[in-house]
This record gives C-alpha cells, structure tokens and sequence, in this order.
C-alpha cells in the first residue's frame, strides 16, 4: 500500500479511507504517497492533504471531472507523476439523486453510470500497467443499492450494480497480471453528507432497529474494509463484494409478521 490513487476523497467516506491509510502508514513505519482527487481544487481538499500529511503520509490533491474521460486518464497520469505506479486505486467518487425511472431523462441516466461505473473503468484502465508492475489492487466503493433494487434513486442502483460486475468481470480479466479487483458495498453511513437525516431522533432510532448489529455505520467501518482488502491479508481475495452494511441487507425476512416466533 506504498502509493495509492483515492478518488471522491474530500467526501465524508473518502476522507475516512484516505485517514485509514495514513494512519495505518505511520503504525507500520511505510512511506506512503496519497494522491487524493476531488472533483475541484478548493478549502476541502487543501484542509486533507494536510490532514493527511499530520496523520503520517505524503499526500497531494488532484482535481478531476470524472465524468469526462480525458479527465479520468489524466488524473491517473497526473498520480503516477507524483507516486510512481500504483499499488492501490480506490475509486470511490460516486453521487445518487431522488428521481422516478418513469421521469428520468436519458441525460440524468447517462451522468449516473459515467461517474458511478464508467469512470472505474476508465481508471482501472490508464492504471492497469503500473498495477500490473506492482502486482496491486483496485478496490471500488459500491453500495448494497447495487445488490439489491432502491426504489426511487433512478439509476443510481443500477450504475451500482454495473460496478460490481465491473469488478468480478475486471477481477479474472487481470488475474494473471495480479491484479486483484474488488468491491466494498456500505449500507447506512452517517457522514456529512447524511448528518441531517440523523438529527431527528426518530429518524435515527428507526434506522437503527433496521440494522441487526444496532448502530449505523461510520467512515471507519467502510475505511476498514477497503483497507483490509488493498492488503498482503487480501492477497488471495478477488472478484468479491464486501457487504459493509451491519446485516440490514439480509434483514428482510425477519420483518415478515406472522413468522415463527413473532
């Protein structure tokens, strides 16, 4: 994990990742270069390279519209100037929006796959050289939106759901040059971005009682996950979905009334 691409990192998830990293750089003694993407230069992304930086590794920021492919190719090129080849990409810039399938437009849909799916792809592709010299990993943050349907969220689920088959699909692909490809897939994460749903207690109480293990996750939660899964103790896992969710995704059944025992 010597020199790792993060993308969407000024993000509350990416910002938890790019700290796990640090953090774990300085508790192992590696020197450890973060090239961290946001999709503008600005306050946010100077305050986490320096957050970076305090918590123990050698950080850059980048700026990039992932959407635009040009823009996907450069950044990695950009990365490797400052990095060398990767050892890690962890495509994690991602976006979802209310919106009804029978009223989204073409355009709405065609964003949704190009920053949630098309742009790992074309990462993955403009790093897969230096991975393969580094014999290194992509780990994609996905969503449990993408495993199972979330009504509502236009296509939010599937560009999701295309991403984690990206991953299986990448994952043998690349097999033989050792890159491993993988996907992390959070349920419920309380970040900036969600923080107000969670201040009304109810709301919070409710979403809670949904989750088996209690609690709603946190930036560490997933941070762990993708940490585990960039590293020599993931060295034989790839193609997989890591499920981060506190097992509301196979709570299902249990809410039906009148099962045995309720």
């Amino acid at each position: 994990m010597n020199s790792v691409l993060i993308t969407g990192a000024t993000g509350g998830i990416g910002r938890g990742i790019a700290l796990a990293f640090a953090r774990h750089a300085r508790e192992s003694g590696t020197h450890l270069k973060l090239a961290l993407a946001a999709s503008r230069a600005g306050d946010a992304l100077d305050k986490l390279v320096h957050e970076v930086e305090e918590a123990g590794a050698e950080a850059q920021g980048f700026s990039a519209d992932l959407t635009d492919p040009n823009a996907c190719r450069a950044l990695v090129e950009e990365s490797q100037a400052f990095c060398g080849d990767l050892t890690t990409l962890v495509s994690n810039a991602g976006a979802s929006g209310p919106g009804r399938l029978a009223d989204l437009s073409s355009e709405r849909w065609d964003q949704t796959f190009a920053l949630n799916c098309r742009a790992t792809f074309l990462l993955a592709q403009a790093a897969r050289a230096g991975l393969a010299r580094t014999r290194g990993s992509i780990v994609a943050i996905a969503s449990m939106s993408g495993l199972h349907p979330h009504p509502g969220y236009g296509a939010y689920s599937p560009a999701k759901a295309a991403l984690v088959m990206l991953c299986r699909q990448l994952s043998q692909e690349w097999a033989a040059e050792g890159i491993r490809v993988n996907a992390v897939c959070p349920g419920m994460v309380r970040t900036p971005l969600t923080e107000a749903v969670y201040q009304h207690a109810e709301t919070k109480a409710r979403r809670e009682e949904l989750v088996p293990l209690g609690r709603i996750a946190t930036e560490e939660d997933v941070a762990g996950a993708v940490l585990y899964l960039a590293s020599a103790q993931a060295s034989y896992v790839t193609g997989q979905s890591l499920v981060v969710d506190g097992g509301v995704s196979d709570h299902m059944l249990s809410m039906i009334p009148g099962r045995p025992g309720k």
